[in-house]
């Protein structure tokens, strides 16, 4: 078990699987069907959203039942910059600052709230923005919708529209994927998983709860309005149905079961979303919400963590079939895991600026003559 630990740990094996993975990714789109190539960029546009959303609850550990709102703030903003004729450049910068500033907005006010409270007022998100988007009928083409046709593939590329917009989503969702990796493995990283784990020792260490908290609210918001840019390029029509509250729910149900407080969960998350449903109807269009919310209830149960820690449950047998003295090695694993939640304490103070902790030094020893 320890060698094939160790040889998966190797980082030549590591950059083999970056390399296959990046392989795929650029022909795949060349080999696929058109409804594979479809699928799979939806997939992309519902892993961004609920990657926004792993942000400020996977991550920061607050509330947030309003994540489609900004989704579909990014989508309405993609297409009234397309139909004004903008620049694509210009339109995809609106369609994240315009959510990123209605988040900062919302965090300012909610962030000092905790618990039921913040989850009500981002409960109320969705529920305002669907009739204000049917009453601003300028902007946002009222109950009927709005499109914005843009994301065709250019001729020089001889490619197929689906083959085109699967590249983009690749794109902009990988560098996406990438920038909110080594945002949750720096700093500020530490300094979420510190405030989701006790806000008064964040604190007393100097973290500042509250502006971690509207951070988090903030980047979450423009992943949010990133995803809304990528439902545009996808699908290319908004209504106001797609800020349903329920559409909300979903992502939330989503992030759960994909695993809360993961990268690779937020993509499992996506896949959720996208192919449950369409394995629900080929079931029984009938009963599609009884069986999502019966598979939602067993997935659950078996892995609580969700999907992100399969493998954990398949090495769980091999760590139980050891030899009776297995008991030492968790007391030194227990011992190794409190050392080193306290130097991460000490490296979380040094990277964000506290007084640094002077190292500890060894007792001289003493030497027998």
């Amino acid at each position: 078990m320890a060698s094939t630990t160790e040889f998966w740990s190797r980082p030549w094996v590591r950059w083999a699987w970056i390399g296959l993975v990046v392989v795929l990714l650029a022909v795949g789109p060349l080999i696929l069907p058109e409804f594979a190539n479809q699928t799979i960029a939806r997939i992309g546009v519902f892993a961004v959203a609920v990657l926004g959303l792993n942000v400020v609850m996977g991550y920061t550990g607050q509330v947030s039942l309003g994540q489609i709102f900004f989704v579909g703030a990014g989508a309405y903003a993609t297409a009234f910059g397309v139909n004004a004729g903008w620049n694509i450049a210009l339109v995809f910068l609106f369609a994240g600052v315009l959510p990123a500033v209605l988040g900062l907005l919302v965090a300012l006010a909610a962030a000092r709230l905790g618990g039921l409270a913040i989850a009500m007022v981002t409960i109320a998100l969705p529920l305002v923005g669907l009739p204000l988007a049917k009453r601003l009928s300028d902007f946002t083409g009222g109950s009927q919708g709005t499109s914005a046709r843009f994301s065709d593939a250019p001729e020089w590329t001889g490619l197929y529209d689906d083959q085109w917009q699967l590249y983009i989503v690749i794109l902009i969702g990988g560098i996406t994927f990438l920038l909110t990796r080594n945002l949750v493995r720096g700093k500020y990283g530490r300094a979420f998983a510190i405030v989701k784990g006790n806000e008064a020792v964040a604190a007393s260490m100097g973290v500042s709860p509250y502006r971690y908290k509207v951070l988090a609210f903030t980047i979450a918001s423009l992943i949010g309005g990133v995803s809304g840019f990528l439902y545009m390029v996808v699908i290319q029509y908004t209504s106001p149905e797609t800020l349903h509250f329920g559409h909300s729910i979903e992502l939330l149900a989503s992030m759960v079961i994909g695993g809360a407080g993961s990268i690779i969960g937020s993509l499992l998350g996506g896949v959720w979303y996208v192919v449950l449903p369409q394995i629900t109807n080929l079931i029984d269009p009938n009963i599609t919400a009884m069986l999502q919310g019966a598979i939602l209830l067993v997935v659950l149960f078996v892995l609580p963590g969700g999907l992100v820690s399969l493998p954990r449950l398949w090495r769980r047998p091999d760590r139980g079939s050891g030899s009776p003295r297995g008991a030492a090695p968790n007391v030194d694993a227990k011992r190794t895991d409190a050392a080193a939640s306290v130097a991460g304490t000490s490296a979380v103070a040094d990277a964000l600026g506290g007084p640094p902790t002077p190292p500890s030094t060894p007792p001289p020893s003493t030497t027998q003559s």
